[in-house]
């Protein structure tokens, strides 16, 4: 998908030097590290471990050159809109203090200032910009114009995102985790049921299928099936698969042979490797 410039870019709010005054845009002050609460609106949910090191070691090399941006919530507490990253690795590199510019928004304008900040930087993966389209259209009550409007994008790319967030969560996960391409998801989504698409997605997955050779195999799958003949076999997920994926959270592959086999358990992160360590060894 083609990516646009967002018509509210942070940059038009965040000021480049590190304090100042601006009635307008608000006031940069610096602000205890323990005043600043996380943003419960943050479409992001995954960081890496590499870059948070990265811009740890950045900081105390050169300190913080663009504040983060906060809203006030009363008692002396801030909650974050934007800039969960540099916040994290501000606590990382010991610092007491953070600049932050101070914006008086609502609880929608800080979703939106956090979803607009997270796609100018191409850091969501799509489930998270899909959930975040959800959560909009759920708590905000917005429409899908409305999003497309607040986030510049045209509606069918808002829609086609929410659809994402119709796949069983084994797929959804298969796509956070870069597996799945969205264009992957598309074909899997033009499947009726739940179990269909789980097992085209793991096929994909484990034959390591194109969109073209995606879109070929469910093809020939409604071809055959309107003209009376057995589709092309789509391997089923054993019952010890899916009782193994269920106990580990995590996808399982049996792989059995005349005699023997082996079982596969797969990991997409260096933390769900040590859950799965820490599960398995209890």
């Amino acid at each position: 998908m083609e990516k646009k410039a967002l018509g509210r870019g942070l940059d038009a709010l965040l000021p480049s030097g590190r304090t100042t005054a601006d009635p307008e845009r608000g006031d940069v002050q610096e602000l205890r590290l323990e005043a600043v609460v996380p943003n419960r609106f943050q479409p992001r949910q995954h960081f890496s471990e590499v870059e948070l090191a990265e811009l740890t070691a950045s900081l105390k090399q050169n300190g913080l050159l663009q504040p983060i941006l906060v809203r006030r919530k009363g008692d002396g507490i801030y909650e974050l809109i934007a800039g969960e990253r540099r916040l994290r690795a501000a606590k990382f590199a010991g610092m007491q203090k953070i600049p932050a510019l101070i914006r008086n928004v609502s609880d929608q304008e800080s979703m939106v200032l956090a979803l607009v900040e997270n796609l100018q930087r191409d850091d969501l993966n799509p489930m998270e910009t899909a959930r975040a389209y959800q959560r909009m259209l759920n708590e905000f009550g917005l429409t899908q114009e409305a999003i497309a409007q607040k986030v510049a994008c045209d509606r069918s790319s808002v829609a086609n995102m929410l659809r994402l967030t119709t796949l069983p969560a084994e797929v959804q996960h298969m796509i956070e985790t870069d597996q799945l391409s969205t264009g992957h998801a598309k074909v899997i989504l033009g499947l009726a049921t739940p179990a269909a698409q789980i097992n085209l997605a793991a096929q994909i997955v484990d034959e390591q299928l194109s969109v073209r050779d995606a879109e070929g195999l469910v093809q020939g799958h409604a071809a055959a099936k309107k003209a009376g003949k057995r589709p092309p076999r789509v391997p089923l997920r054993s019952d010890l698969e899916e009782r193994l994926q269920k106990r580990l959270g995590t996808r399982v592959d049996v792989q059995r042979g005349r005699r023997s086999g082996r079982i596969v358990i797969h990991y997409f992160s260096p933390e769900e490797l040590d859950g799965l360590v820490e599960r398995l060894l209890e």
